[in-house]
């Protein structure tokens, strides 16, 4: 069943980069592995970057099981970020106890438009309805400049 839609969660660490931060010798939790990645203006070649850093995020988690179905739906996020804003935009993803939560923020307050493409379309306007299609939850969350698009797939899964 599909969660509905909300905002927040963990802010990622170590930009650039996908890590597991191990736990600290004072006792504290471990924090999960997570990804931040600035994606630049109109550089398509984010898109297999952040397939990659995402298949790698997936792997230090021990639950690649979903990771085709991850790493699809990070690609339309990245392409629709790169596409329809002229501005860079910054990938987060994280995994917690629940699973995976991608977001792809940009400074671009438009919202995404999901709509039903006709078969005139070719391959165009389909990236969101993939996502609604299979994500366990997804949504849209502004901020003060621009909005985060996110999808989430349960722990179960992944």
């Amino acid at each position: 069943m599909k969660r509905q839609a909300r905002g927040g969660g963990p802010t990622a660490i170590g930009a650039f980069s996908a890590r597991t931060v191990e736990e600290e010798a004072d006792g504290a939790t471990a924090q999960p592995p997570q990804l931040r990645r600035r994606l630049g203006r109109a550089d398509l070649r984010a898109v297999p970057e952040a397939r990659r850093a995402l298949r790698e995020l997936l792997r230090q988690w021990g639950r690649p099981g979903r990771s085709e179905i991850a790493e699809l739906l990070t690609s339309e996020l990245v392409t629709n970020a790169i596409v329809h804003t002229d501005n860079d935009a910054v990938l987060t993803a994280f995994v917690g106890p629940r699973g995976l939560r991608v977001e792809v923020r940009d400074f671009v307050a438009r919202r995404p438009r999901l709509c039903v493409p006709d078969a005139d379309d070719g391959t165009h306007g389909r990236g969101l309805v993939l996502v609604q299609s299979l994500a366990d939850a997804w949504g849209v969350r502004t901020h003060g400049v621009g909005k985060a698009v996110w999808f989430e797939l349960d722990a179960g899964g992944a």
